[in-house]
């Protein structure tokens, strides 16, 4: 004989009880059926007893909503021939219900008694209203009423089972019953003196379990509106998957941290009988589900689940009078068992100074009233501190019967964990070590269960939210740069990335599933208006894992938001140089939040776009390197510049031009100025480990004074035109000389200037072609033949690559 269960969801509406049915008629076993109330009716019933005992009137309204839901129920499911005597049913009881919340009304109270009296209509209805639309389609069957089976003691609200006299009772019942299918409610059961108890919330899964266990069921299978127990929760997990098997113990651990498909207490009624439960979806009953069951599969991945309990305080009691004192910890929670709390998670020093468990945030209070309470003289004495307590907290734990075979799984777990600035406030691993567990703040619980699952079940491929500013000439190439190669990267690289969300000066547009980059450019001109504090408070908000912020701006502003980004744990890639060219101690600051928060900070772009400049530099150093020498030309605009000015062309005309193919920043008198490569040639300074100013970088500038001085960049084109003889006569000397402009930064001995230089034909400059760039290192090891750097050093699609490797290089951190 199989036991099956369906639950609320399975049973909310006539057109789910249809398909319950149309299960039901394809079994050919004897079938035992328990239901739960329709879904949310038990809640529903609550609300209305509360509100009766409150003497609050609108109770009757709830009353109003329960009626209206079973008549139409019933109307939808009985043949109008048949619907007169099971309407009247249906009333009689709604009409007992009635008179219990009126008592509740008029006494203006509500015990545990008439509570359990009272929740226990939903199924009673629900039971009824079923076993008669059942009977319509499969005449040999019929309805029990577990009250009559199912015998508890008279704990009201969460009732203990009489195993010996309800084992006894189930099984002489069907022992002697021919139907082919009984329909039992769920979660009522009666006390051993006749009245109404239930088995807690959650207590249909359990009604089913002691049914089964008592007929030694060949299987119980619990029906309900997912494909089964799931590796996380999918409604936290997008990428959370369905578990084929698993056994009892696996299961009893992720359902008792909040895998809320099965009820905790259900299985041991059926694992002392080695009865397998299967966990199936009503609305997709051609799926597998979830089987669990006693065996153990020793191969595949040893994690099983990943789950977690909200509303969780933490409460610590901590002195040196707790160190070696015996049954401290037995009355610690003798407290709490006299108040009925019930705790969920224990861990303890070695030391013996501290413990703290994990309790129901509803529970905190009284718990620390009763604590301090009756450890008060102790307290008194200095020998222990008052009770501490922690609020607004989560457990999140790792479930396998196979970790204890495995190394290293508690220590990928934390520092996934830790990556993602995730803090762990406690943890604790059972003996059996089926189990790691760790409370965190209740905040970062999305981000702490995706990457855990993304570490444990999804290949390793590192999934990236990235929250992108500025999208304009190189923006725009970077993200269609991201949607070509997101396939590549995800099937080579085993990286994700997703744009979560993008902004440009004037629009701004989020999307937590990630934004589909095909249109992305109507997506973002439909979206709100831009706010730069507003984005980043939502993306503080999603706290997501595994964020990076990328700043394609040359803003000033934008720029001195990194610190926000970098303590929230949210990584930084930038080709805006300003913050890494303003104040040192700003630039040390960015560095030293990157490293405390495990947040990478890059900025390859800021210094010759694409080419692996300060990477090369960076490793130079980190191998014990020095630098004592840089000689570089930085500014692929301004090497563009020069290579384009001749005789043909004016000055005016070829800076127009650089501007037009977007080889300049939006105002070319900060390229012209020297401002710009001022800016990478302190960056490489900076990055060589010497400290310096901007101040500091003499600036020989080639403009004339009324250009530097111009307001708008109308006004410094025109100033070019107007100086148009002055730029002709450093052609011409560099022609007389025969050489080339080239503007040049230079680091030597400590001090940096940036020029235009005249480069004879034997330089390495000399032949420096269109936008490119070229940088020389001269350092301890490259004394006589420097370290040379060459290739294009501006340009949107070459400084798009480069953002784009910063970001890959955080992708394969």
């Amino acid at each position: 004989m199989k036991v099956l269960k369906f639950g609320g969801s399975s049973v909310s509406n006539a057109n789910n009880i249809r398909q319950v049915i149309s299960i039901l008629e394809r079994e050919k076993e004897p079938l035992a059926v328990v239901v739960s109330a329709f879904e949310k009716v038990t809640d529903l019933l609550l609300e209305a007893s509360n509100l009766a005992s409150s003497k609050d009137i609108k109770y009757k309204e709830i009353l109003q909503i329960i009626e209206e839901r079973h008549i139409e129920a019933t109307k939808e499911l009985i043949p109008i021939a048949d619907q007169s005597a099971i309407l009247s049913q249906v009333k009689r009881m709604l009409n007992h219900l009635e008179t219990l919340l009126d008592g509740c009304f008029l006494l203006g109270e509500l015990s545990n008694r008439s509570s359990d009296a009272i929740l226990s209509f939903g199924e009673l209805l629900s039971s009824y209203i079923i076993s008669e639309a059942v009977k319509q389609k499969i005449s040999n069957s019929s309805f029990k009423d577990s009250r009559e089976l199912i015998i508890t003691n008279k704990h009201f609200g969460k009732a203990v089972v009489d195993f010996t006299i309800t084992n006894k009772s189930v099984a002489a019942f069907f022992h002697n019953d021919k139907s082919q299918i009984v329909i039992l409610p769920g979660f009522i059961a009666n006390s051993n003196d006749g009245h109404t108890t239930t088995l807690g919330r959650g207590g249909s899964d359990y009604t089913a379990a002691i049914i089964a266990g008592a007929i030694d069921a060949s299987i119980l299978e619990i029906w309900t509106d997912v494909n089964g127990m799931f590796t996380a929760n999918p409604r936290i997990v997008n990428q959370a998957q369905s578990i084929e098997k698993i056994t009892y113990q696996e299961a009893m651990e992720l359902s008792h941290f909040g895998a809320k498909v099965l009820y905790p207490p259900t299985i041991q009624p059926v694992l002392n009988k080695n009865i397998p439960i299967l966990i199936k979806n009503t609305f997709e009953p051609e799926l597998d589900g979830t089987l669990i069951s006693s065996e153990v599969f020793p191969n595949g991945n040893p994690i099983k689940g990943i789950t977690h309990i909200e509303n969780i305080s933490l409460l610590t009691v901590e002195g040196s009078g707790i160190v070696g004192v015996a049954g401290y910890s037995k009355r610690l929670f003798e407290v709490l068992s006299k108040e009925n709390i019930n705790v969920i998670f224990i861990t303890q020093a070695s030391s013996e100074h501290s413990i703290c468990f994990g309790i129901l945030d509803s529970d905190a209070e009284n718990a620390e009233i009763s604590i301090d309470s009756a450890f008060e003289f102790e307290i008194s004495q200095k020998k222990i501190e008052p009770c501490l307590v922690e609020s607004n907290l989560s457990i999140i734990a790792v479930v396998g019967e196979n970790m204890k075979n495995h190394q290293g799984l508690s220590g990928k777990m934390f520092s996934t964990l830790g990556k993602n600035n995730v803090n762990i406030r406690a943890i604790a691993q059972g003996a059996s070590e089926r189990n790691i567990s760790a409370v965190i703040m209740q905040k970062d619980v999305k981000k702490a269960l995706n990457s855990l699952h993304e570490k444990f079940f999804e290949d390793d491929v590192k999934q990236l939210n990235l929250f992108v500013m500025g999208v304009g000439n190189v923006g725009e190439k970077f993200v269609d740069q991201i949607h070509q190669q997101q396939k590549y990267l995800r099937e080579n690289l085993q990286i994700n990335p997703r744009v979560i969300a993008l902004s440009n000066s004037r629009k701004m547009h989020f999307d937590e599933e990630g934004i589909a980059l095909n249109d992305w450019k109507l997506t973002l001109d439909s979206g709100e208006i831009a706010n730069k504090d507003e984005f980043i408070s939502k993306v503080k908000s999603l706290n997501l894992r595994n964020s990076v912020f990328v700043d394609v701006t040359a803003n000033q502003e934008v720029s001195q938001t990194y610190e926000h980004y970098l303590k929230q744990n949210i990584s930084v890639v930038t080709c805006n140089k300003i913050a890494c060219s303003s104040a040192f101690e700003n630039y040390k600051n960015l560095k030293n939040l990157s490293r405390k928060y495990n947040a990478p900070f890059l900025f390859e772009t800021n210094v010759g776009a694409g080419l692996p400049i300060i990477d090369t530099l960076k490793n130079l150093v980190a191998s014990g390197d020095k630098v004592n020498k840089i000689q570089a030309v930085l500014s692929g605009s301004l090497n563009f510049i020069f290579n384009n000015f001749n005789e043909e062309s004016s000055f005016y005309d070829v800076v127009k031009q650089a501007q037009k193919e977007g080889y300049t920043e939006p105002d070319p008198k900060i390229d012209l100025s020297g401002v710009d490569v001022m800016r990478k040639i302190l960056i490489l300074i900076r990055e060589s480990n010497y400290e310096m100013e901007i101040d500091a970088i003499e600036n020989k500038s080639f403009l004339p004074k009324e250009c530097l001085e111009t307001n708008s960049v109308e006004d410094f084109f025109e100033s070019l035109k107007t100086h148009a003889v002055h730029f002709e006569n450093i052609l011409a000397e560099a022609k007389s000389k025969d050489c080339r402009l080239k503007y040049v930064a230079e680091f030597i001995d400590g001090k940096a200037n940036v020029s235009l230089q005249f480069i004879p034909k034997d330089h390495p400059f000399y032949n420096l072609e269109g936008k490119d760039n070229i940088v020389l290192f001269y350092t301890n090891r490259y004394v006589d033949q420097p370290l040379l750097i060459k290739g294009a050093g501006a340009g949107a699609e070459v400084t798009a690559s480069g953002i784009f490797a910063d970001v890959i290089r955080i992708g394969n951190n």
